[in-house]
């Protein structure tokens, strides 16, 4: 049986930024270290990305593409705001709290609701980085906070947020709360825990490259809440001119299109069938498997390989494997995997066996 208590440091790791994928040697042959979308890059996103007009700017307000997508989530255009990446906006929006509460949120000296920051437990660690770069302050206490981190599905566990419905419905007026969306289109199992009335409230941030396998084309948009102008406001004028480039703005722009969310939908019936194989050959290796809804999931393996795990994930790169070490997500005892293909399943399945005996043997 899976012991958390055991295996599981909510405390968040030292202030330094880990991510799968490519590396120093290159990029990995079988990389199971990153979420991306394994059956990607889309075609028909890519098509419309190699028709970007590279010789002249953007349009620096994406008035097409901003109604485009505001009328996909029927929301008002003004409410659509753009980012260079997921992580741009986190660190812009932690910027611009950290500024309000400063600025707006003293009274009679004493800072009330400010500079307090929740994160999940277990959570992109780009969040507390950008806290941290902001001068705020973590809190374990979410009734604290003032502005509130959220994943669903959540990254590396890939399960939905505990009682987001519940913190939605109760959030102050004086909190703000950033629902990451960046797993919700590779979602596998499960429903999403606020309905849309509950969704109007928070700031609801998307980046499509994930789901498209096109995560090296950088590039997000953010819904803002109803009655959000006055951060809205804040956010705009910290953001750059341009903060999309001619690819980012193809990419977005084909992201609500039929062709696009065709191939979306058909490949999650594919990725459906190989998180089962791979979960299947992980639990044959003798790991333990943690429940997931994502194209993702963290699985712990034998006592032996977390004892020598530094050797072992060595060991894999030199053939091509790469795993994600969960430890900077507070998860030590953890690796988080990727949903690949059939063949990277079976290579990495071979690798652990031939690796050494006892790191395979005794668990």
């Amino acid at each position: 049986m899976f012991d958390s208590t055991a295996t599981m440091n909510t405390k968040p790791a030292a202030a330094r930024r880990i991510h799968g994928g490519t590396d120093a040697q290159g990029k990995p042959l079988f990389d199971f270290s990153t979420n991306s979308n394994a059956l990607g890059p889309c075609a028909a996103a890519m098509r419309q990305i190699q028709k970007a007009d590279c010789a002249g700017y953007p349009d620096p307000e994406y008035q097409a593409l901003r109604e485009s997508l505001a009328v996909w989530h029927d929301v008002a255009p003004h409410r659509i705001l753009f980012a260079a990446s997921a992580s741009e906006f986190i660190y812009r929006m932690s910027i611009v709290f950290a500024l309000r509460s400063t600025q707006n949120y003293k009274k009679n000296d004493k800072q009330i609701r400010t500079k307090t920051v929740w994160i999940p437990p277990h959570s992109y660690g780009d969040y507390a980085l950008a806290a941290r770069a902001a001068g705020l302050d973590l809190s374990d206490d979410i009734s604290t906070a003032g502005l509130i981190w959220a994943c669903e599905p959540g990254s590396p566990l890939g399960q939905n947020q505990e009682g987001l419905a519940q913190i939605l419905s109760a959030l102050p007026a004086t909190s703000q709360l950033v629902l990451d969306c960046a797993y919700q289109p590779l979602r596998l199992s499960g429903q999403a825990s606020a309905n849309a009335e509950q969704l109007e409230r928070c700031w609801q941030m998307f980046t499509p490259n994930k789901a498209l396998g096109l995560t090296g084309i950088r590039g997000a948009y953010v819904i803002a809440p109803v009655h959000g102008e006055e951060w809205q406001l804040g956010l705009e004028q910290l953001a750059p001119s341009w903060v999309l480039g001619s690819h980012a703005v193809a990419m977005l722009a084909s992201w609500n299109s039929v062709p696009v969310q065709e191939w979306l939908s058909n490949s999650l019936v594919i990725l459906r069938e190989w998180k089962h194989r791979q979960i299947a050959i992980c639990q044959d290796l003798g790991w333990q498997v943690l429940p997931s809804h994502a194209n993702f999931f963290c699985a712990m393996p034998s006592a032996s390989i977390q004892e020598n795990r530094r050797d072992f994930l060595h060991d894999l790169r030199s053939q091509g494997i790469k795993l994600r070490h969960a430890e900077s997500f507070g998860l030590p005892a953890c690796f988080r995997l990727g949903v690949l293909h059939p063949q990277a399943q079976d290579v990495l399945q071979r690798a652990v066996k031939e690796f050494s005996p006892r790191f395979f043997l005794s668990y």
